[in-house]
């Protein structure tokens, strides 16, 4: 499987999976990322973190560690 950290910018993909055993993650989920959503990486800042992502038409900005526990569909 695909992390969502693993995007290049202008690439899509389907959530499949969030790791669970993080408080990070519960955090991701309350914003909306659940299984079944689509999410676009739209830009990077200029170092690699923040990702900027975009997902239920909305725009969200991620650190690379917490987009490593979303896992998309392949």
């Amino acid at each position: 499987m695909l992390k969502l950290s693993e995007l290049v910018v202008g690439e899509q993909g389907v959530i499949a999976s969030i790791d669970c055993s993080s408080v990070a993650a519960t955090r991701l989920m309350e914003m909306g990322m659940t299984p079944g959503c689509q999410v676009k990486l739209v830009g990077t800042a200029p170092f690699g973190d923040p990702l900027e992502i975009e997902i239920r038409g909305y725009r969200l900005s991620l650190r690379r560690s917490e987009a490593d526990l979303v896992k998309l569909e392949s």
